[in-house]
């Protein structure tokens, strides 16, 4: 049964502790020889590698680059799925508790954020608490645990924020794999740059531009409206899945035909229902703008972000 903050605060009756799940399962032959390790660290047998946990796509990709060659990144939220709906398995919260870093973002996904605290809090890198965060944002009626945390977690579509986790991370796998501090070190500040060059590309790309104004379907865009002097109206809050109230609607709709919005953006793993709605409500299109969360159909973080610099310069009348 898929494991869920939902369910966390009141164990049901049976339940098992992850130690002694991970226990069993080895006795079943249903864990690699790593987790079933007397030693209790992932990289203790097999490959000898550190063993990385992300939490999903963005923090996976981050990972990948500064760890490399050196260590062995899994990804905890599977591509297609909408990170802040994930759910445990009760083998996720073994390998959690086996892993040598988690790296996550507080306020992204209950689930993890509990996990992390009843088994990781020593091994875990949270890259939300690297950078300055900006406050939640939503109609207070529909703040659930995604906005508890008192800010918006969404710092990755902040190419020059992202940068500054990638360099903490590096320096945080320096710590917990010592032998290879350098390489992590050097491959931080590669990655560091290709998003620094990135950010100048939106920089350049989004400076002269008919509108600033973006209504999207839920509020994940706040930091790239920050950085880059936009003015983000989400027609949802920063969950996804909340609804908005009737006069939330008429508020967003009342914005989108004073500034003469010619776009109500929509995003892949979420219902375009109401966005669609709003659009013909309003006499504007639609178009997908990415948040980010899940790995592109093609390429990697950089290309989608660019894609999206590209449908952003269209919607907003960019010269």
């Amino acid at each position: 049964m898929p494991y869920s903050s939902r369910y966390t605060r009141r164990k049901p009756s049976g339940y098992l502790s992850p130690k002694t799940l991970a226990a069993l399962l080895c006795g079943a032959a249903l864990l690699t020889a790593t987790a079933c390790s007397q030693g209790g660290s992932a990289s203790a047998q097999g490959s000898g590698k550190p063993k990385i946990l992300a939490a999903f796509y963005p923090l996976e990709w981050i990972s990948t680059r500064v760890g490399g060659t050196d260590v062995s990144v899994t990804g905890l939220t599977q591509p297609g799925v909408e990170p802040h709906d994930l759910e445990l398995t009760p083998r996720q919260i073994a390998d959690i508790e086996q892993a040598d870093l988690i790296v996550y973002i507080k306020g992204v996904q209950p689930a993890v954020d509990e996990a992390v605290q009843e088994h990781a809090q020593d091994k875990a890198f949270d890259a939300a608490s690297t950078v300055t965060t900006l406050p939640a944002t939503g109609e207070p009626e529909h703040q659930d645990a995604h906005e508890q945390v008192g800010y918006d977690p969404h710092i990755w579509l902040d190419p020059a924020r992202l940068a500054t986790a990638v360099t903490e991370l590096g320096k945080k796998l320096g710590q917990v794999d010592g032998a290879h501090a350098a390489a992590y070190t050097s491959r931080a500040q590669a990655a560091a740059g290709d998003l620094g060059a990135l950010d100048k590309e939106f920089q350049q790309g989004l400076t002269t531009c008919r509108s600033h104004t973006i209504v999207t379907g839920h509020a994940a865009f706040g930091y790239l409206a920050d950085r880059y002097k936009l003015k983000q109206v989400g027609i949802s809050g920063i969950d996804p899945e909340s609804d908005p109230s009737p006069a939330r609607l008429a508020e967003v709709a009342g914005v989108a035909k004073r500034e003469q919005v010619t776009t109500i953006f929509t995003e892949e793993l979420v219902s375009p229902k109401v966005a669609e709605v709003l659009a013909k409500e309003v006499g504007a299109k639609t178009a997908v703008l990415n948040p980010l969360e899940s790995r592109p159909k093609t390429g990697d973080y950089l290309s989608a972000a660019r894609a999206n610099l590209a449908t952003l310069r269209t919607a907003l009348g960019c010269s």
